[in-house]
């Protein structure tokens, strides 16, 4: 069976991962909540968003653990630009020697919206593109033909260095007088970072920058730095309660 794990704030992700169980088969796990290493399945494909330059805290540390898949296929999801991610997360898993065999990449909406604003005609051709090629990466697994990242230079040190001050970003959110206390961010929070104390959301120091708490609540009254911009972003194709569940 072939094993589909996935992390996901907004459903970017989580779409992807469907699809490819919609065509393949498999299980879908997300990854906060997958304690295995990969023996269980035939094959293991990965679907993680690209951060930084790099990938998020939860695949960076799974990934040395998946030393008993068998084969390791990756496709990394991003926003922005790749920046030689892909080669980056393939050395990553050769030098924790796992059987890695691809790397795809799939450009999506951008989520890592704090400081601007996606147009929605873009967010919505983004997504009407996005289709034709992951089918393209799927019907590529399925016939064997992988695709290897080109030799480049990486932005690891970048990567790395902004990695260990995400932590910090979480001290920057507060609420406005629209929050309800409906305790959602506190619920959908992968590390625990967002606790209900005394009436009040208060926001930890363990961020890992998902900003699955910003896009994700239902009165958009998490704001970042006393900002209050009003446009959020939750991939329309998924529902929005199967984000961070076992499919």
């Amino acid at each position: 069976m072939i094993g589909i794990l996935y992390f996901s704030s907004t459903g970017n992700s989580l779409y992807i991962a469907q699809k490819i169980q919609d065509q393949m088969g498999g299980q879908i796990k997300y990854i906060p909540n997958y304690n295995g290493n990969g023996s269980e399945f035939e094959k293991i494909i990965l679907v993680t968003p690209i951060y930084s330059f790099g990938m998020p805290t939860f695949v960076y540390d799974i990934i040395p653990r998946l030393n008993k898949a068998t084969e390791l296929i990756i496709i990394q999801n991003y926003g922005g630009m790749v920046g030689g991610a892909d080669y980056y997360i393939y050395q990553y898993a050769k030098e924790n020697e796992l059987n890695i065999k691809a790397v795809y990449t799939i450009k999506m909406p951008e989520n890592f919206t704090l400081t601007f604003t996606v147009p929605k005609f873009y967010v919505n051709r983004t997504l009407k593109n996005a289709d034709k090629r992951i089918n393209n990466v799927i019907n590529s697994i399925v016939s064997g033909y992988y695709k290897i990242p080109k030799k480049c230079k990486t932005k690891r040190d970048t990567y790395l260095k902004n990695k260990s001050n995400w932590h910090l970003i979480g001290e920057d959110f507060s609420t406005t007088k629209n929050c309800i206390k409906c305790g959602k961010c506190v619920s959908i929070c992968p590390v625990n970072n967002i606790s209900l104390q005394n009436e009040k959301i208060v926001f930890s120091n363990k961020c890992v920058a998902c900003l699955g708490c910003y896009h994700r609540c239902p009165l958009k009254a998490i704001i970042y730095k006393g900002k209050n911009k009003k446009d959020r972003y939750i991939n329309s194709n998924v529902i929005e309660s199967n984000i961070g569940r076992d499919l």
